[in-house]
């Protein structure tokens, strides 16, 4: 079966770091585009990282640009989102997801991925 699990959630103050962690089994790890999500209480969820996605885009929605850090380890099926300078809008439960046949213009989008974890939250307070 395949399985994500994401973990390193936590909370930190604001201008805190947490480093996520998204490791994978079930499948030909190298075959597949992870993303990272988070949905927000209320709110829809959104896009923000995906790594050498759709033959070799990174991708970071603008709003965490310059301050997350997506990497990848295919030795080790992992997959990580290094998250500095934290802002309490970062507050959310962050999803990893993954899928094999990503292309450039949906990659930001959860509906484009077949499979996911099952979150880790995220608090970041002020």
């Amino acid at each position: 079966d395949v399985q994500l699990q994401a973990s390193g959630g936590g909370s930190v103050q604001a201008g805190g770091s947490l480093r996520l962690s998204c490791a994978a089994s079930g499948f030909t790890f190298d075959e597949y585009d992870i993303g990272w999500f988070r949905q927000a209480p209320g709110k829809e969820r959104e896009g923000v990282s995906c790594v050498s996605c759709a033959a070799g885009t990174t991708y970071y929605v603008d709003s965490v640009k310059g301050r997350f850090a997506i990497s990848r380890d295919n030795a080790e099926n992992t997959v990580y989102l290094q998250m500095n300078s934290l802002k309490p809008e970062d507050t959310a439960r962050y999803y990893c997801a993954a899928d094999g046949h990503l292309i450039l213009s949906t990659l930001r989008y959860a509906s484009a991925y077949d499979y996911w974890g099952q979150g880790t939250k995220v608090t970041v307070s002020s």
